[in-house]
């Protein structure tokens, strides 16, 4: 009897250790349930891939930023504070606490995906430092949505035209790039782009080439000005204690997962400007129902004007922003491969 009571003791004690040792689960917050990044790789990486690649040693949950009526601001607080143990988001909502979170995607730098990836490659480590420092939170990812272009309630046939407009932005680096042409930075919600775009509270809105496009802001934007004013680029970062307290193999496994999910997100964005722009300007069109907004692409002109710009006020303001140790690195870190020094005037 003795035996068998120590028996089933010790089974009893192994159950609770199955169950104290089950799968670790990782609580996350992602970016918005109607765009593809969501979609196709936030939720699927989350809720299905981390299940399957760890054997259900590890399992993911998450819930979308719109879904849960989160502001972006929010976001990185509640992963400091435990509230999520991972969350991906956009570094302009995190800027406000520091100007070094906007330096991978200063306004108008970059038009092309591939040197894009290069700036946010070269630019990564500083992030990673300064995500632990302010957040107390692991940066593991980088990655792009659709190009940042202009979408006018009226006619604009290149850079001079916005002089004087009324245009919406959401950071402080979209602002600095309108208010260099001439224009007027306003600060709108996404949700509430299409009536001020009718009522004329703004002229003009920038947003991603696919976001506009699911939000139909064709309905009432009339010109599609393609010049790229900024990548949306946004993060993955994880709460730092949670990042802790997985091993060594888990941590290699999340880190593995990730780099993949990076590499398949760069993928899909770099072929959803082209889809995205034909539907929204009555092209060909295989996701949904096309639009009619005139097509502008930026001259000759337009970019040289950009150019200039681009250094004497979109760099030169963030870098007095942000200060001159934090100017001195990216200099060192991004400047090379875009040709540009960052200094305040």
């Amino acid at each position: 009897m003795k035996k068998l009571a120590t028996a089933m003791g010790a089974l009893a004690f192994m159950a609770t250790s199955a169950m104290a040792d089950g799968p670790v689960v990782l609580n996350a917050v992602g970016t918005w349930s109607s765009l593809t990044n969501f979609q196709k790789h936030e939720e699927p990486f989350f809720n299905q891939r981390l299940n399957e690649a760890s054997g259900g040693e590890i399992v993911g949950k998450i819930q979308s930023q719109s879904g849960l009526g989160l502001k972006g601001f929010e976001i990185m607080r509640l992963v400091k504070n435990g509230v999520f143990d991972f969350a991906f988001g956009l570094p302009g909502y995190v800027a406000a606490e520091n100007a070094i979170f906007e330096g991978a995607d200063l306004s108008s730098l970059t038009q092309d995906i591939e040197t894009q990836r290069k700036v946010s490659d070269a630019y990564f480590d500083t992030l990673h430092d300064a995500f632990a420092e302010i957040y107390n939170a692991k940066l593991l990812m980088l990655y792009p949505f659709p190009s940042q272009t202009l979408w006018c309630n009226g006619e604009v046939n290149g850079i001079a035209d916005l002089d004087g407009k009324k245009i919406r932005v959401y950071s402080t680096t979209l602002g600095d790039f309108v208010e260099g042409v001439g224009g007027t930075s306003v600060t709108v919600a996404f949700s509430e782009v299409i009536p001020a775009l009718e009522k004329g509270v703004v002229d003009c809105a920038i947003t991603g080439t696919m976001s506009a496009y699911t939000a139909k802001w064709n309905q009432v934007a009339t010109h599609a000005y393609t010049l790229r004013v900024g990548w949306g680029l946004a993060f993955g970062a994880m709460n730092m204690e949670k990042w802790n307290s997985l091993s060594a193999d888990q941590q290699a496994l999340l880190q593995t997962e990730i780099a993949a999910l990076t590499d398949a997100m760069w993928a899909e964005t770099a072929t959803e400007d082209d889809v995205a722009i034909s539907c929204i300007t009555g092209g060909a069109c295989e996701v949904g129902e096309a639009g009619s907004m005139v097509l502008v692409e930026p001259s000759a002109e337009d970019l040289a004007a950009r150019d200039k710009i681009a250094t004497d006020v979109v760099l030169a303001r963030w870098a007095e922003r942000c200060g001159a140790d934090c100017a001195a690195n990216w200099n060192e870190t991004v400047g090379p491969i875009l040709g540009l020094t960052a200094a305040a005037k």
